[in-house]
Parts: C-alpha cells; structure tokens; sequence
C-alpha cells in the first residue's frame, strides 16, 4: 500500500496537517492501492512563507547559478523517470507509452529552459536615443496549478519557466495525483536546489488553492486546468492584482482538406483525438470532413477504432486505459447518450465498458457521424475516447465550423498541400495549430485563446510569463 503522508516546505519533507485522507484507487481495476493526507491551509501558509523568504536570493542569482539548478533537475527527474512512470500509469491509468513520454519530456523541460536562459538578454536599451534601458525582472512568489491528467509534465514544464525567471514556487498539484506528486517532489529534492525555492503542497482548491490565490505575498498564478475554475483562480487573483496564466478546457477540431492523403491523416486525426485515452485539453474530438470523402473517411476511422486495444495501460499495444476515476467514467456515459439523443448517429462504440473488462473505468471508445455543431458533443469538452465527425461542403465552412466555439487552445489541419494547410491555420483562432502533425514544438508558444486561456507557456513567452518588465529612463 501507498502511504502519502508529506508536503515538502523549506528543503525538507514535513507532515501534512489536514484532517482529509483520501484513497489512491488504482483505475485499471477499481483497488484501493493507498492512502493520502491532505494538506491543510495553514500548510499552503507556511509554504508560501518559505518561498517568501527564498525569493529576495534566489531573484538576484546569477544566471549561471539558475542554469546550473536547472541542469540538475533535468538529470533528477530523468533518474525518477521509471518511478513516475509507474506512478501514472497506477494513479489514473495513462497508457504505458504515454506514461513514458511524459516522464522523459518533465527532464527535457529543465533542459529546454536552460537553453532558453542562457541566451535570454534581461537588460537591453529601448526608446528613443537610448535614454531609455529595459530591465526584465522576477515578478516574485509564483502559484503553480498542476492537472491530473499530466501532472509530471505540467509541473516540471512549469517549474522550468519559474526557476529560469528567478521565481520562488508554490506548487499545488491535484488531489487526484497524491502519488505521483511525491514522485515529482523527490526528483526536485534530489536536485538540491536552495530552500523555499521550491515548494510543494497538495491539498483541496478549497482551502489549498484558496490560500494560493488570495495570498499577497503570491505575485503570480499559473493554472492548467477546466475553465470554470480558471475563471474563479482569475476572480481570486483580481484583489491584489496578480499576474495570472491560463491554460485551459479545449475543444479542438482537426480539418481534413480535401486533399489530404487518408493513409496518413487519418492515423494522426485518430492520434489527435485520443491521446491520453482522450484525457487531454488538446484531444481533436472534432473531425471536419469534406462531404465528398466522407464515406471512405468514416469507413478508415470505424475499422481503426473498432481495431484500437483497450484495457491494461501497462501493455505497450494498449491505445486506451481506464478513465482516472467513477465520476469521469460516468460523465462520458452522459455525453454519450446525449449525442444520440440529439440526433447524431453512433459509428463505433457506444455505452458501458468494452466487451470482456467488468471491472476499472474503461469506456469504448466512440465515434460519432451525423454531428452538427450545435450539439454538446460538439461543442463541450467530453475529456474521453469520443470523436464527432462533422462533414462540411467547402474549405470556408470548414474554418467557419472550426471556430465556431467558445473555446480555441489548439487545432489541427491535414493536407498533402502544405502551402494551403499553411494558409488554412492562419485562419483557425487557436493559440496552436498543428499541420501534418500532432507532436506539439516544446519552444513554441502554448496557450489559449477566447475560453481556453490567457497568456502563453514553453519557450521565450514561457519565461516570459514569470518577469515583469521594468523601465528605467535616464534625463
């Protein structure tokens, strides 16, 4: 059994103090694998202190020394990649060769971020004849939110941009991700990093997160996660006017032009849609398909989809795990009933769990034909294996339907033209789109645009994200 008993404030590892223990439940077959303590708000409390006290040091270090501390967490998290693995693949399911990619892209952040550093000019003149000079400074103390569906990824990627800045960390990762949290931390305690600089706390957003948010010490928010509570971190944070990031809930579409070569594009429109088991803000759960290939189109997706393997994630051949937990497993069931119900005709899949597994979060994996935009399944962010086919009559309303949408963190184009596809994604009001393709570019902005996010990650704009521009102009 696991036991997840600690926060890690100051350099050390300490007991959490709330009251609230929670079961770690392994997904794939409904066992309970462990226990976790909650972290209270005095625990967020002296957490921030610690990094309160760490940040005036650590924000006048050296770029060299930062360079250095990032350099040792990127071999750190590289040593735990096996240990958080395993951690994701037992805590929510992730299959095993996503479960792999994202341990080795947590140590490839650090090492991305120290190359963006050390090229990084933090003082540079700006303004007319020069009187002026530009001074990018740490904005101070920085909140950052991690997910459950990529804790590891997300935390290192965030911890990277804040290190590089100079920015002192309170990390709050979901109460989903107890286990996996504890791994991430050893990684980062093995890195011996200054004290406070990083700290840890995984508790409730009730009192945890609340305490993050509302703090005035807590100059910056960074959070991945649903938009209902990006918009209430954002309403927390007004008060005493932090800076605040945002990644959020995605709707993507993937453009099929007419065109495209399906031996290729159907395969990574199939990719885009179920990756992580289709938990992930980035799935293309929306396929747009020109009307005149649709028949060949849905004939490829139903027999790939009816052919992906479901079931263990620790298998290498398995396409979907479980869903992270009852409450998810159930919500997709909802969304697969809802589209029927509202008239769109079930290609492949449908209710309940695939043939042959009684037991774990599994759901079929599903795909839909006869969608119209206005229908949920179109338009809300399911975070399952359920892909919409939409078929469309011309280029234009293909971009039309693509941005009709609340949301707009990342789409996808698929065509044998790349000049077209080119022109095709300048078009799509996405903060990301992908053409030809469904690896993201780890130095490339990442964000979000209208219900998907403010503000961006990765890269330049990452660091970005944690320094505040100050000018000092000379008579």
């Amino acid at each position: 059994m696991i036991h997840v008993d600690q926060i890690y404030i100051d350099g050390r590892f300490v007991p959490a103090t709330g009251e609230e223990e929670v079961d770690i439940v392994n997904p794939a077959d409904e066992t309970v694998i462990g226990r976790a303590r909650m972290a209270s708000r005095e625990d967020a409390r002296r957490a921030i202190e610690a990094a309160v006290r760490a940040q005036p040091d650590f924000g006048r270090a050296a770029v060299a020394d930062r360079v250095a501390m990032l350099e040792r967490l990127q071999v750190a998290m590289l040593a735990h990649a096996d240990a958080l693995r395993e951690s994701s693949i037992l805590e929510y399911g992730g299959p095993a060769t996503r479960s792999q990619w994202v341990a080795n892209y947590a140590s490839q952040c650090f090492g991305d971020a120290a190359r963006t550093l050390s090229s990084y000019v933090f003082e540079r003149p700006v303004g007319v004849d020069g009187v002026s000079t530009l001074q990018m400074r740490p904005v101070g103390v920085s909140g950052l939110f991690a997910p459950w569906n990529a804790a590891a990824g997300t935390i290192a990627s965030k911890l990277a941009a804040a290190i590089a800045a100079g920015c002192a960390t309170v990390i709050k990762p979901s109460e989903l991700s107890p286990w996996q949290a504890l791994v991430i931390t050893r990684a980062i305690h093995d890195a011996d990093l200054p004290p406070g600089v990083v700290n840890v706390v995984t508790g409730r957003g009730a009192d945890v997160g609340a305490e993050i948010c509302t703090h005035p010490d807590v100059a910056k928010l960074s959070f991945t996660g649903s938009t209902p509570t990006g918009q209430l971190i954002a309403r927390a944070a007004v008060d005493s006017m932090k800076r605040v990031s945002l990644a959020l809930t995605g709707k993507s579409a993937s453009l099929l032009l007419d065109d495209a070569d399906l031996r290729v594009a159907i395969p990574l429109a199939l990719g885009a849609a179920f990756t992580n088991s289709g938990q992930a803000c980035v799935a293309g759960s929306r396929l747009l398909v020109p009307r005149a290939r649709l028949a060949e189109v849905v004939e490829q997706v139903r027999t790939a989809v009816a052919a992906m393997r479901v079931g263990d994630p620790r298998d290498p051949a398995t396409a979907i795990g479980p869903m992270v937990n009852q409450a998810q497993f159930d919500r997709i069931q909802r969304y697969i009933r809802r589209g029927q119900e509202q008239g769109a005709t079930l290609l492949v899949g449908g209710e309940g769990r695939p043939e042959g597994l009684t037991r774990g979060w599994f759901v079929r994996p599903t795909v839909f034909t006869d969608v119209r935009n206005d229908m949920d399944i179109a338009r809300e962010e399911i975070f399952g294996p359920v892909l919409s086919i939409l078929p469309v009559d011309s280029e234009e309303q293909a971009i039309a339907i693509a941005n009709d949408s609340r949301y707009g963190l990342q789409g996808y184009v698929f065509s044998a033209d790349a000049a077209r596809a080119r022109r095709v994604a300048g078009r799509i009001e996405t903060g990301t789109v992908l053409v030809n393709r469904v690896a993201p570019d780890l130095l490339a902005p990442f964000g979000g645009v209208k219900l998907s996010g403010q503000g961006r990650e990765f890269g330049v704009m990452g660091l970005e994200a944690f320094l505040e521009p100050r000018t000092i102009t000379v008579g």
